[in-house]
């Protein structure tokens, strides 16, 4: 009896285990795009206990198995371009970690605030930046293929709460415009890896209005995509709230659109590590909670940031290159 009870656990064990290590399994990771410029800056990553090691060892100790990388199309110093992104994510791949892309269309940040066209790209009219989306997107992935890396998530757009290459794409002015971006991205990803699942991300998660406003008008103009993907950055004080309102939203999400959902991005305060820990333990329980198992994972937004690393003060890594106790969540 003892000897069949102990094959139960390790079966049981091994099945929990086998799930968050294998494509399909849920996701804990982080976004880790400044990783390489750190290294060549000198700045380096250690375990609690003080031992130097490589960024991706020390993330997996803390239970992730997944990261993120952006894509920018022609940055001024080089930083997450093509080149760099497949170093990073080939390294990635090595140490046993999957991949998700997140292209920005842009040749610097995209975000809420900003969407603004690769400097290449400014002349162009709708069909020509639909071409260059799929010339690009199809570029990138090709290098990543060649390299043995095949991701199981890229993002066509970075927090595209109101579209992206603007003013062609804003989606206030033209959603139809901007949902044919998204199908241009989304047409060659699935040309270089028909497997990899395709994600449209915006932030606030917690903001359902925002969420249905677009999503309704994606899928009316017939937008092809995969996943919503979602940020949420909440005050430490009131992430309690800001989690509630976010499951309504994946929930809804869910049942209105019939499509995955995955937390591409959250952070807080370094200063907060205790309420950070909070807030991750009680939205990956949510998110793992979603029905039809729905609910793909989270991601830290580059959570091994310390020393306030370019005025960046929402890492999980304290003043020695360590892992804080925000990052105990994804154990």
């Amino acid at each position: 009896m003892k000897t069949l009870v102990a094959l139960h656990l390790f079966i049981v064990l091994f099945a929990c285990g086998k799930n968050d290590a294998d494509p399909g399994g849920f996701a804990k990771g982080g976004d880790i795009g400044w990783m390489s410029e750190m290294e060549a800056s000198g700045i380096r990553f250690r375990h609690r206990d003080g031992k130097e090691d490589n960024l991706f060892n020390i993330l997996k100790s803390m239970g992730m198995n997944s990261v993120r990388f952006r894509v920018w199309v022609n940055p001024t110093d080089g930083w997450c371009n093509q080149q760099d992104v497949v170093a990073q994510a080939t390294r990635a791949k090595n140490a046993g970690l999957r991949v998700m892309i997140d292209f920005h269309f842009s040749d610097w940040w995209a975000d809420p605030g900003k969407q603004n066209k690769p400097e290449a790209w400014k002349s162009l009219d709708l069909a020509g930046l639909n071409n260059a989306i799929g010339q690009h997107t199809r570029q990138v992935l090709d290098a990543l293929k060649l390299a043995g890396v095949s991701p199981e998530w890229v993002q066509v757009g970075n927090e595209t709460n109101d579209g992206m290459l603007w003013e062609t794409g804003r989606a206030s002015k033209d959603m139809a415009a901007f949902a044919s971006m998204v199908n241009a991205g989304y047409v060659a990803v699935k040309e270089v890896f028909p497997s990899a699942k395709v994600v449209v991300h915006i932030s606030n998660g917690f903001d359902n209005g925002l969420f249905r406003w677009m999503f309704d008008g994606l899928k009316a103009n017939n937008a092809r995509f995969d996943i919503i993907g979602m940020s949420l950055y909440p005050d430490p004080q009131n992430w309690v709230a800001a989690n509630e309102q976010t499951h309504f939203n994946m929930k809804d999400m869910i049942s209105r659109y019939n499509k995955e959902v995955m937390i591409c991005e959250v952070g807080m305060p370094v200063a907060q590590p205790i309420a950070c820990r909070d807030f991750i333990t009680d939205l990956i329980r949510r998110v793992r909670a979603l029905p039809d198992n729905k609910g793909l994972g989270v991601f830290y937004w580059e959570p091994q940031c310390h020393n306030n690393w370019k005025g960046y003060g929402l890492g999980a890594f304290d003043s020695n290159g360590s892992p804080t106790a925000a990052l105990d969540a994804f154990k």
